[in-house]
């Protein structure tokens, strides 16, 4: 039974991983296409911010920041995502490496 807890936990947190380095590609993309570049942040700035949101939904600032980042120019190299996703597992990690 802890073992499949266990495992649940760790897909999870894998997942949330994966869906977060998306979320930090789609922002880098940008980027890669001269005329959409900024103009198109204005558009995924929030739809990135909604994303972390639900992924990581005790770090509302960390959403806010994420919808900043994208619309504040040339801080698209700042992956809010992968943050969010830290600041969630570091923090949990740290706890369960004290129980032991």
């Amino acid at each position: 039974m802890i073992e499949e807890r266990s495992s649940k936990y760790n897909r999870k947190k894998y997942l949330k991983l994966i869906s977060a380095l998306i979320i930090d590609g789609v922002g880098y993309a940008s980027y890669a296409i001269p005329a959409f570049g900024e103009g198109g942040d204005t558009i995924w700035g929030p739809i990135s911010g909604v994303l972390i949101l639900l992924l990581f939904r005790q770090h509302k600032k960390t959403a806010i920041m994420g919808v900043a980042e994208e619309l504040i120019p040339f801080t698209d190299f700042v992956p809010t995502a992968s943050i969010a996703w830290l600041l969630e597992y570091a923090k949990k990690n740290k706890k369960d490496t004290r129980l032991t």
